[in-house]
């Protein structure tokens, strides 16, 4: 849920990547980060035990605008994609405004993809979320692989996408995608801020 700080006339959104290991969700962020002006974010955290991690850093987006007079600060987390790391997803996704699921399109992590979905909604439902109200886009990242590897966004949102959510194709290492991804959550989260009149 949406922290306001009536002092500092500020909206903090959380935004959760979320996904199978290795399908790009650190590469996300590390991009967004290190893309941001450093006047516009707080630094890059990393929530790290021996085998699991996860980051997160807040910003300020430059043209996103306010509500209410309010200016909007985003904290973009991620979420270790092992499913022995569940208990750790759960503690990260608590309180989320929003959720980025990156899929990897390769068709060898397909049933990783599928798996890591069904978690998200498990975890979402544990914490008494519906899952159709919660602002929430898919990313399929590794589109620049050979296309013999690779299923389209079209065959994604076939296989993953049963609520025909926004999409984006992506290929976050070199960013293709990546801020595209970021902007349409974060569209879909204000959208629902202002509607729900958060800001009295």
């Amino acid at each position: 849920m949406s922290l306001v700080n009536f002092t500092a006339r500020e909206i903090t959104c959380k935004i959760v990547y979320y996904g199978p290991g290795r399908s790009g969700k650190t590469t996300n962020l590390q991009y967004i980060y290190g893309r941001v002006p450093e006047s516009r974010r707080g630094r890059m955290v990393s929530l790290a035990t021996q085998t699991d991690r996860t980051l997160f850093f807040d910003f300020l987006p430059l043209e996103l605008g306010s509500i209410s007079g309010f200016s909007t600060r985003f904290q973009l987390y991620t979420v270790p994609g092992q499913s022995y790391y569940n208990a750790t997803r759960k503690l990260v996704l608590q309180g989320a405004d929003g959720v980025v699921f990156v899929a990897d399109s390769q068709a060898r992590r397909f049933d990783d993809n599928l798996e890591s979905l069904q978690n998200l909604q498990d975890n979402l439902l544990a914490q008494g979320v519906d899952v159709r109200q919660l602002p929430a886009v898919f990313q399929y990242n590794k589109q620049d692989l050979p296309s013999d590897l690779i299923l389209t966004q079209s065959e994604m949102d076939d296989a993953l996408n049963f609520r025909s959510v926004q999409s984006f194709e992506a290929d976050a290492l070199h960013g293709h995608g990546v801020f595209e991804t970021l902007r349409g959550l974060s569209e879909l989260v204000l959208k629902r801020l202002a509607a729900g009149t958060a800001v009295a």
